[in-house]
């Protein structure tokens, strides 16, 4: 079944203690995106500005994502974002952040896109995700990521938001800072409670948990030896993981147990490389043999 993807397309310059990349490819949908096509054929919306370079759209397309929903605006630029890693490489400073076109992105919704059964709204305002959700004829699945911005700037929407999703993606420091509980597992389900039938934390190098009204699941991240570039794990977390459920037309607790553990495999590929560097470098089956390795992993 197909996936529906709505979030930022943009520029990235990128900053760890080893390495720097100027204005490479990134974005919450451009990750998310190519993580999800190992799976199950996606559908991009997003804006671009006139500065945006065609081999990218190119590149995108070779991975069987349409990208007929990338609006490119005439004499406008592209959404850019500076961070620098700490040497941790699990703490970042954000340096700049230019939002150009995505600060008026307006997703109108093609008939083929509305019918998707299943979506993800990537990061971006809640207004806009709302947006995009009120335009979706009857979805199978609906599941949002959030940030700290919106659940500080846009908390009334973000609650409103909620209430309509089936699914949540956030990390761990935006799960405490949205219950103000430093307590993760309480915080997992506090989250639920304000809507969202389940909720995934993301905890980076540490894994991620699942919260539902019977269920909890906690797996661990793949012990990934030279970490490059985290930018975009969790947008690719979110893509290997909703990919595969898309992949399956399932939804329940056991399928998104096994999509989570994609999910986080696809993000261990991910780091490796800055953008999409070491993405590109893989096809389907790297992933589902270094899924059986965790599966040995995880065996008792």
């Amino acid at each position: 079944m197909s996936l529906l993807v709505v979030g930022s397309v943009a520029f990235d310059s990128v900053h760890t203690p080893t390495a720097s990349r100027e204005r490479v490819l990134g974005g919450s949908a451009v990750y998310c995106s190519y993580a999800a096509s190992y799976f199950t054929p996606v559908h991009l919306v997003g804006v671009v500005g006139e500065d945006w370079p065609a081999e990218h759209t190119e590149l995108l397309r070779a991975r069987g994502i349409d990208m007929s929903g990338l609006r490119v605006i005439p004499g406008a630029e592209t959404f850019r974002w500076t961070g620098k890693y700490l040497p941790n490489m699990n703490d970042r400073e954000t340096l700049e952040v230019h939002l150009n076109v995505f600060a008026q992105f307006d997703p109108v919704l093609t008939a083929p896109q509305r019918e998707c059964p299943y979506v993800f709204l990537a990061n971006g305002s809640p207004r806009l995700q709302l947006k995009t959700l009120q335009q979706m004829r009857q979805p199978r699945l609906v599941v949002a990521d959030t940030m700290d911005l919106w659940i500080r700037e846009e908390h009334d929407e973000l609650m409103r938001l909620f209430r309509r999703l089936d699914g949540v993606v956030l990390n761990d420091s935006e799960a405490r800072l949205l219950t103000q509980d430093e307590n993760i597992v309480e915080a997992g389900r506090k989250v639920r409670a304000m809507g969202p039938k389940f909720v995934v934390i993301k905890k980076g190098e540490h894994g991620a948990m699942y919260f539902s009204e019977r269920r909890t699941i906690v797996l661990p991240a793949y012990p990934t030896p030279q970490v490059v570039d985290p930018t975009g794990a969790g947008d690719s977390f979110a893509g290997g993981m909703m990919g595969y459920l898309a992949e399956n037309g399932r939804d329940d607790p056991d399928a998104i147990k096994v999509a989570m553990a994609y999910g986080t495999l696809v993000a261990s590929f991910n780091v490796e490389d800055f953008s999409l560097d070491r993405m590109r470098r893989i096809e389907r089956r790297a992933v589902d043999d270094r899924m059986a390795e965790y599966r040995e992993m995880l065996r008792l």
